[in-house]
């Protein structure tokens, strides 16, 4: 399962998390940083929803 962007589409996969955002391959969503944004649109972790 995934968490998809609502403003852009971008999905966060925890199986590869986001090495640009310093969060390693295997980290749930729950353990992303609240302060997370999205890579692509800028958005908070409060725009996406579980996929």
């Amino acid at each position: 399962m995934g968490y998809l962007c609502q403003v852009c589409g971008y999905l966060y996969d925890p199986e590869t998390g986001d090495a640009d955002a310093g969060i390693a391959p295997g980290t749930p969503w729950d353990d992303v940083p609240d302060d997370f944004v999205c890579p692509v649109c800028g958005v908070g972790k409060d725009q996406f929803e579980a996929e």
